[in-house]
Order: C-alpha cells, then sequence, then structure tokens
C-alpha cells in the first residue's frame, strides 16, 4: 500500500518542487560584452536581439557592459538601464578608442577590471553567465567569477583569440605571450558548460584544441533588428533616395574591418569604371572603410559610393537597395570568425558574392544553398566578371536571390536559433 504524502502542498506541487520552481525563476542569465544596445557594432545587434527576446519569453536577463559606442567613442551611455525588461549595468572604463593600440590595451584592462567586480557582485549560485568575445579573453575573468560563485559559463565565441590576433599580425604581442593566452583560453573553453559557435569550421578548431564535442553547440548569428523582409529592388525606396533606381547595385554592408579584404573589391570597380550601370555601395564604417573611402577619393572613382550606419528600423530597406551583397574573410581567419552579415542578406533575398576560401563556412553555404558565388581573395577580374554576368542576367541574380530567402526561412529563421539558445541555456526547461 502507498503511503500518503503529507508534505504541506501549495498550488497542488509538494514544498520541494515548489522550492525548484522558485529558485528557477530567481535564476538569472548574465551576458558580458563590451558593447549593447544601442550601439551598432555587430556584437551588439545580435547580443542585444538574443537578450531582447529572452526577457519577452520570461528569462531573467541583465547585461554588463561599457559606456562607449562603438561608433562614437565621446559617447557617455547611463551606467544603468532597463531596457525591455532587461537590465543593463554599464561600467567605467576608459576611452582611448582603436586607433592607438596602447590605449586600446588601456580601454580593454579597464573594461575587465570594472566587468569583472560588477560580475562578481552581481552572480548568485546557479546563475549561467555568457562570456561573449569583446573584449579578446573576457571569458578568463568570467570563468574565475563562476567558479567562485557556483555558476556555469557558457562561451558565445564570435571570433576565437589570441588565433585571430595572431593570423591579423597584430604588433605589440610578443610571440611568446600567444602560446600563454593559447593555454589560459584553452582553459576557459574545455570547463565552460557549453561553448556556443557560429560553424561547423570553427566548431572543428575548437575539437582540436582539445574542447570536448558534448560542450560544443554550433547557433548561427540570427538576422537583426525587425523581421527582415524580401522587398524588390522597385520597391526599395532608398534607391530612389540615394540616385541609384537604373543602377546595378553591389552593395557592402556594415563593419569593414582588418578581418575583410577590400583590395579585390577596389580593384573590380576600378576594372568596371566604364560600366556606367554598375555601382558599388558601401554601407558602415571599420578601419578598412576610411582607408576605401581615401582611395576612392585618391583616384575619384566615380562607382563606388558611401553611407553611413543605417538606424536598424531601416535594415531591410537599406539590404534592398543592392541586386548583389559583397561579403568578405581573409582566408587564413576561416574557422576564427564567421561573418555574420550573411544572415541578414538571405533573409532580404539578395545574392551574394564571397571573396575568400572556397573551403570555409560562407562557401559552403552558397554551394549548398545555391545561393551565391565565391571568389579567391585578389582575383579582381574574376569578381569583376561575375558582377558583369548577374548585371546582364537579372533572372539569375534573382533566383540566386530567391534560394537565399528559402534556404534562411527553412534554416536560420530567428524561431529555430531562440530555441537552440534556449535548450543551451535552460536545458531543464526546455526538456519538459
Amino acid at each position: 500500500m502507498t503511503k500518503p504524502d503529507y508534505r504541506i502542498r501549495k498550488n497542488n506541487l509538494p514544498v520541494a518542487a515548489k522550492i525548484e520552481d522558485k529558485a528557477r525563476r530567481n535564476m538569472k542569465t548574465i551576458f558580458v560584452n563590451r558593447f549593447f544596445y544601442p550601439d551598432h557594432s555587430a556584437t551588439s545587434q545580435i547580443l542585444s536581439e538574443l537578450a531582447f527576446r529572452l526577457a519577452e519569453k520570461g528569462h531573467t536577463i541583465e547585461i554588463i557592459t561599457s559606456r562607449l559606442r562603438y561608433d562614437d567613442p565621446g559617447a557617455q551611455l547611463p551606467a544603468f538601464e532597463n531596457i525591455r525588461n532587461v537590465k543593463v549595468h554599464r561600467v567605467a572604463s576608459t576611452r582611448f578608442g582603436r586607433a592607438w593600440l596602447p590605449g586600446r590595451l588601456f580601454d580593454y584592462l579597464s573594461f575587465y577590471l570594472s566587468a569583472s567586480w560588477r560580475l562578481l557582485r552581481l552572480t548568485q549560485s546557479g546563475d549561467i553567465v555568457v562570456a561573449k568575445t569583446d573584449p579578446p579573453m573576457i571569458s578568463l575573468p568570467a570563468s574565475w567569477v563562476a567558479r567562485t560563485k557556483a555558476a556555469s559559463l557558457v562561451n558565445w565565441l564570435q571570433d576565437i583569440f589570441p588565433e585571430v590576433a595572431q593570423a591579423l599580425g597584430i604588433k605589440g604581442i610578443p610571440s611568446f605571450a600567444y602560446a600563454v593566452l593559447l593555454k589560459l583560453r584553452n582553459s576557459t573553453t574545455r570547463n565552460a558548460r557549453q561553448n556556443v559557435v557560429l560553424g561547423e569550421v570553427m566548431a572543428q578548431h575548437l575539437r582540436d584544441q582539445g574542447v570536448a564535442d558534448n560542450r560544443i553547440t554550433v547557433i548561427h548569428n540570427m538576422a537583426v533588428g525587425p523581421a527582415i523582409e524580401a522587398i524588390p529592388r522597385e520597391q526599395a525606396s532608398l534607391r530612389d533616395s540615394w540616385g541609384l533606381k537604373d543602377k546595378f547595385v553591389v552593395c557592402y554592408s556594415g563593419n569593414l574591418g582588418r578581418a575583410h579584404d577590400y583590395d579585390t573589391m577596389l580593384d573590380a570597380a576600378r576594372l568596371l569604371q566604364k560600366q556606367a550601370n554598375i555601382v558599388f555601395l558601401f554601407i558602415g564604417g571599420g578601419a578598412n572603410f576610411s582607408k576605401l573611402k581615401q582611395a576612392t577619393d585618391n583616384e575619384k572613382l566615380a562607382n563606388i559610393r558611401f553611407e553611413p550606419y543605417q538606424d536598424i528600423e531601416l535594415l531591410s530597406q537599406s539590404l534592398a537597395v543592392a541586386d548583389a551583397h559583397l561579403v568578405s574573410l581573409r582566408p587564413e581567419l576561416e574557422g576564427l570568425i564567421v561573418p555574420s552579415k550573411i544572415y541578414g542578406i538571405m533573409a532580404a533575398g539578395r545574392a551574394t558574392l564571397f571573396i575568400g576560401s572556397s573551403s570555409g563556412e560562407i562557401a559552403g553555404l552558397l554551394e549548398r544553398c545555391n545561393a551565391g558565388e565565391t571568389i579567391a581573395q585578389g582575383d579582381a577580374q574574376a569578381l569583376a566578371n561575375k558582377i558583369r554576368a548577374l548585371a546582364e542576367d537579372p533572372g539569375r541574380c534573382k533566383t540566386l536571390g530567391d534560394n537565399a530567402r528559402s534556404a534562411y526561412q527553412d534554416n536560420y529563421m530567428t524561431d529555430s536559433i531562440m530555441l537552440r539558445w534556449e535548450k543551451v541555456l535552460f536545458p531543464a526547461q526546455t526538456d519538459n
């Protein structure tokens, strides 16, 4: 005969279950990244999108970030805000900016110290700490706090440091330091509850560094902002306002940084100068953006146009300006970085011309989906030829864009990405 359960019940749940339910509701997820909304940088937009959507689903989300904006070093954001039910803690840091390497290191160091202290104060037993990769190696203090506070660590690897710095040949880091940094980084990835990476090539890189397969999860970045629509080119209002109505527009949208080759694009534009119907449009900023603009001005290249970052609410319209989009990644960075702009391009239903390794993440995606072409870095003639061919065959260009949109809907829609994140962060809840 079964013994009766005399434990006190409330709402028909045993006390033990109520305690567990209360602990679950009190558990919070704390993301650490140097930039957050309203900043426009890529890591900020991707993090902001995930944080707001998790909060909408009822999860307790807090952010530790800086008071800076990537595109405006003089900005001074408030120390604390509650934005769409996300608690944002902005810590003080130096603001030397990106141009001077020692100053950037001071910016990183001051953020490490301020963010670590705030994280130590906020974190409680059972919490989840998610360390993103700006600044590099933020997983080190995050890992220490997680262990100290009996919290869980999840690394969200947008890029893999120190390998990226070594591949880019960044000055000021002694060669012996890379081995030390690599050992420290590997200690955080091997011991984290989970490491979220952006693709299979990046996942394999972690496996090669000794990270167990069951501690690696591939989650692609979602397209950010309001749902991106596949707007037909003739309905893209910015084409008219920017004087591009009758042009074949090849667009690079977003950060044009040190990881991205721009010489191939510039050389292709030189080769296509006499093609009056073809225009190269660059929207955004970054270290190589200003270099490209300077070269354009010096040579008076009339077929290259520049526009600043657009408000997130205009993303569908700005992506729709293009007939085809350019994406670039230096081959030596494959497996270390995945350009997240590809998902917005696919959502917008546009063809992609990728400049980089034919064996890399983006090249494989485009081949599987039949959504674009891959061109070797430095082969400006091939890029010019492919642009000319698409301009002369708008039907094929549209087919590539339609394929991209279909693949996005099948594999990279926000709902499916969110489900994967919830399984990583809250496995006990999603398994029920």
